[in-house]
């Protein structure tokens, strides 16, 4: 995209269209990024058989902890990126592209070693305590995270970056074409390459090489693009000094931790329902990722429109600013409401899909879900401001919502609601955790927006000419 096209979208051109041409394919790469999410466990369901189900359900957080590594260079080096193009620091903003690049590699290669090293640990604290669930989840970790785990989390990455100048359309088509071919590769390795009962090997595979060719993706378009777009990993261009870090983690790290404590919330979540049994535990893992589906899209409306937020703050149009937040946030409230509608209508039908038969984890997969889905709009708010602030360098506020969401309410909640209401108590503790933090976000949002209307009205003032005094008669 050239420079006047950039400019034109980020300060000129009307905030619905910007919103919706930021907003639309980031959404679409997460509904296939979703739906190859689920691809894995649909086709896994076909075998009818509870532990390949699980194997594959403990493994999401593995892939969560790729996300918060890529989330911590991508969401902090793209937002330092958008801003840097709002006060023209072009220079500025390529050698954040290359140190968020490096970093980000270098952190990944770290944790896929560990992985490798204690992978036994890892895949018991997931909730593989199950002898078959644990070797399948094992095998499958191996391949999807000790190898081509850097593959996952650059592609993130990228992303991020290429949406951070404005080009969310190329951004999200990497994570579409990792996603429609593992949807396409699953059922060739699981039911045709390779023989029966190594249909999580076939997914593993899948997914890897969906991977690796989307990343191949990204390298290949930069390359196209490289003399119009201040993206470079030269290392040459990394500069490492105190603001390069502070741009960076400010906002990264609060999308960081988030993530993390996300991942640390489901693995408790499974670790508990684990006692319950395979069934209990296969009916959850396709709950959640059912509902992943809305907070996904949630996801993607607010990481669409994080660099139009980041660019008008950094340009002080405060008013464009705030428009974008409030439509973006009203397109992924309501988007969290229908999904949440769906899910409590069509519950059972949903589970279905994933598990086949007559097996009793259709039916505790419904309940979960259904109570899961219930957490969706209030969720989806409170996203939408941990966005803003991680636009606007409010890296504090972004990561005390972050915080509150995944760890402090819920997981207490947890332990203490499992207390009253057997089984299905720590369930409930993730749409209360939703509500509280909800509350906790507008309460800050009101405090932020009054600041910042004090902030536009200085700027008016310092701004205005001087009006000569009318003279006296």
């Amino acid at each position: 995209m050239q420079k006047s096209a950039k400019k034109e979208l980020f300060a000129s051109m009307k905030v619905g269209k910007a919103i919706r041409k930021l907003a639309v394919p980031a959404v679409l790469s997460q509904i296939i990024l979703v739906a190859y999410n689920m691809a894995d466990a649909f086709y896994i369901g076909l075998t009818g058989e509870e532990e390949l189900i699980t194997s594959i359900a403990i493994c999401m957080p593995a892939f969560m902890f790729l996300s918060a590594i890529s989330n911590l260079f991508g969401i902090g080096g793209g937002s330092g990126i958008s801003r840097s193009l709002g006060k023209g620091k072009d220079h500025r903003a390529a050698g954040l592209s290359s140190f968020a690049f490096w970093a980000c590699a270098a952190i990944t290669a770290v944790y896929c070693l560990a992985t490798l090293i204690w992978a036994d640990p890892f895949v018991n604290l997931l909730g593989g305590s199950h002898i078959r669930v644990h070797e399948e989840a094992k095998t499958y970790l191996f391949l999807t995270v000790t190898c081509f785990g850097i593959c996952a989390a650059l592609n993130t990455l990228m992303s991020h970056l290429v949406r951070s100048e404005g080009n969310s359309l190329q951004a999200s088509i990497g994570i579409m074409v990792g996603g429609v071919l593992n949807i396409l590769l699953d059922p060739l390795f699981m039911f045709v390459i390779l023989e029966p009962g190594k249909e999580v090997l076939g997914a593993a595979i899948a997914t890897s090489l969906s991977n690796l060719i989307a990343l191949f993706y990204y390298f290949v378009y930069l390359f196209i693009v490289r003399k119009k777009t201040v993206l470079t990993f030269l290392p040459s261009k990394i500069k490492i000094n105190r603001k390069v870090l502070k741009e960076v983690f400010i906002s990264g790290l609060p999308a960081c931790l988030m993530t993390l404590f996300e991942n640390v919330s489901f693995m408790i979540l499974d670790n508990l329902m684990s006692a319950n049994g395979v069934i209990l535990q296969a009916g959850l893992g396709v709950a959640k990722k059912i509902n992943m589906l809305s907070h996904s899209i949630v996801r993607g409306v607010s990481q669409g429109v994080l660099p139009l937020i980041a660019y008008n703050y950094a340009s002080k149009n405060y008013t464009r600013m705030r428009s974008a937040f409030f439509q973006s946030a009203a397109l992924s409230v309501g988007i969290a409401t229908i999904t949440m509608v769906l899910y409590l209508i069509f519950g059972p039908g949903l589970v279905s899909w994933f598990i086949q038969g007559e097996s009793p984890s259709i039916q505790e997969g419904a309940v979960i879900l259904r109570i899961l889905c219930i957490g969706g709009p209030f969720s989806a708010s409170a996203y939408a401001v941990i966005s803003l602030f991680q636009a606007t360098k409010r890296g504090f506020k972004a990561l005390w919502l972050a915080m509150s969401r995944k760890g402090i309410i819920d997981i207490p909640l947890m332990f203490l609601l499992r207390l009253w209401i057997p089984t299905y108590g720590i369930v409930w503790a993730t749409p209360i955790a939703d509500m509280a933090c909800c509350l906790i976000a507008v309460i800050l949002l009101i405090v932020f927006l009054k600041f910042i209307r004090q902030k536009g009205d200085a700027l008016i003032i310092q701004e205005s000419p001087d009006v000569p005094e009318a003279s006296g008669a």
